[in-house]
């Protein structure tokens, strides 16, 4: 399409009647013809589903009947978030020929806001990684430059908005899965607060960690998206009960007296590019023109946050990835035999090198005498950052850094 493909602007030119939804998706699905050599999509919807949905929303919307929040929005889904009917591998061998049975509470919550679902998109395996290299499919290349990666594990979903296969996308972040890919792909992302948006039917990375998030072509797409996809939900009993607010009010308001603290250890991180470092200060200016105070402050922590975060992350995969066995859940090895040969073979052809990599080291730190020194001890890190984190935003409404 010519005009860009984000939420707002669809919507915008839906009620003028200068587009139809079936205009829209004719586009979409022939672009995605055009880019299927990026390798964004696992899977895709039916041409004849699509079109069918968009024939739908424009006559709610001739008919002048309420309309759902997303209606005739084209949205991508992360591969690793189960949609009834449709292939969820997150892009592993181990899920290759899996098509889930229920729809997460986030694919609920779109089709009753009106969206249309165009596709899954692929992820390194199992959300473990950052360069969408880690595919059991290949990786995705970056609509940009197809010479570069496009970020992960959310690569795919990134790669689709920055391509306009879609208007808006979901990923997941466990450790920057949604932030970076958003980043190298030059779109939005936001890792929501843990519980807020429910994690029922997206398959576990790290429990603790895992938060499912919306992906857009500006903030205020990702705004209306995270609107739909937020709240409580009974499937998930670590789902925040806090009432959602509205995420649309203060857009508009400027940066005026809004607080924005820079943590130095950030700025001095031994490997950060100055070219990157020159773009987050540059930003950084343009907001104190518009009348925003920045704060330098510190998180004393920080130099211990990456080493906190793989053994928390790798042993919550650990545990949680014990279920592919080739019994419960997972292809299985042919001709075993014995129970013990089919665990092992089923898990060594069905994982990846870099599930395997951080399988073996959770199991590690999980182990007898080696659970105190390293999990336990992980754990009490965790929460020395977060008090660190408490305490600046008493100083600062929000913070800013390199992605």
């Amino acid at each position: 399409m010519e005009q860009a493909l984000g939420i707002t602007a669809l919507m915008g030119a839906y009620e003028r009647g200068e587009s139809t939804c079936v205009q829209v998706m004719e586009s979409v699905l022939e672009r995605m013809d055009q880019k299927k050599d990026l390798n964004i999509f696992l899977s895709t919807a039916s041409s004849e589903d699509v079109l069918q949905q968009a024939r739908h929303a424009d006559e709610r919307r001739r008919a002048g009947g309420t309309l759902g929040a997303l209606d005739g929005i084209p949205i991508a889904i992360k591969d690793n978030i189960c949609q009834q009917g449709a292939p969820t591998t997150a892009a592993s061998k181990m899920l290759a020929t899996f098509d889930s049975p229920y729809d997460a509470t986030v694919i609920t919550k779109l089709r009753e806001a009106g969206a249309i679902l165009v596709g899954k998109t692929n992820l390194d395996e199992f959300a473990m990684g950052s360069s969408n290299e880690h595919s059991a499919f290949g990786p995705v290349l970056n609509p940009h430059d197809p010479e570069r990666i496009p970020g992960g594990s959310s690569g795919g979903s990134a790669a689709a908005l920055a391509a306009q296969l879609c208007a808006g996308a979901l990923g997941s972040d466990t450790g920057g899965s949604i932030r970076q890919p958003a980043s190298h792909c030059g779109v939005v992302g936001l890792k929501p607060t843990y519980g807020r948006v429910s994690r029922s039917g997206l398959i576990a990375f790290a429990s603790s960690l895992d938060q499912i998030g919306p992906m857009g072509q500006s903030v205020e797409d990702v705004a209306r998206l995270l609107q739909v996809i937020s709240g409580h939900d009974p499937l998930d009993m670590t789902s925040s009960s806090e009432p959602v607010p509205d995420f649309l009010t203060g857009l508009q308001g400027g940066v005026q007296g809004l607080r924005i603290g820079l943590p130095r250890e950030y700025f001095e991180l031994e490997g950060a590019h100055p070219e990157v470092l020159a773009h987050v200060r540059a930003a950084v200016d343009a907001l104190r023109e518009q009348g925003a105070i920045i704060t330098d402050i510190s998180l004393p922590h920080s130099a211990y946050s990456i080493a906190t975060y793989y053994l928390i992350a790798t042993a919550e995969a650990s545990s949680n990835l014990a279920r592919f066995d080739g019994v419960r859940y997972g292809q299985r090895a042919e001709s075993p035999d014995s129970l013990e040969d089919l665990y092992e073979r089923s898990r060594a052809q069905g994982f990846g090198a870099e599930v395997k990599r951080r399988i073996i080291m959770g199991t590690f730190v999980l182990s007898s005498g080696f659970y105190d020194a390293y999990y336990a001890r992980a754990q009490k890190v965790r929460t020395l950052i977060r008090q660190d984190f408490a305490r600046a935003f008493e100083q600062v409404d929000i913070i800013a850094s390199p992605t």
